[in-house]
């Protein structure tokens, strides 16, 4: 995972999180995906791809910062 992580570049993860992560941007669609799971609203599968896709590159930038400070 280590390997894989330092393989991609900060500024690549940066931009994935600023355009895939908050699009639309009023308000983000992840924040929207994020507040219907935590009222068990995330029923459909095309709900679950969407926050699977918009949060992808957040979760690459939390783990690539864990792993980097595990260094």
């Amino acid at each position: 995972m280590d390997k894989f992580l330092s393989g991609i570049p900060w500024s690549l993860i940066m931009v994935a999180c600023l355009t895939i992560g908050l699009a639309p941007f009023a308000p983000p669609h992840v924040w929207e995906k994020l507040q219907m799971l935590a009222k068990g609203r995330l029923v459909r599968p095309l709900d679950w791809f969407d926050l699977f896709m918009h949060g992808a590159p957040w979760i690459l930038l939390i783990l690539k910062g864990l792993f980097s400070l595990k260094k």
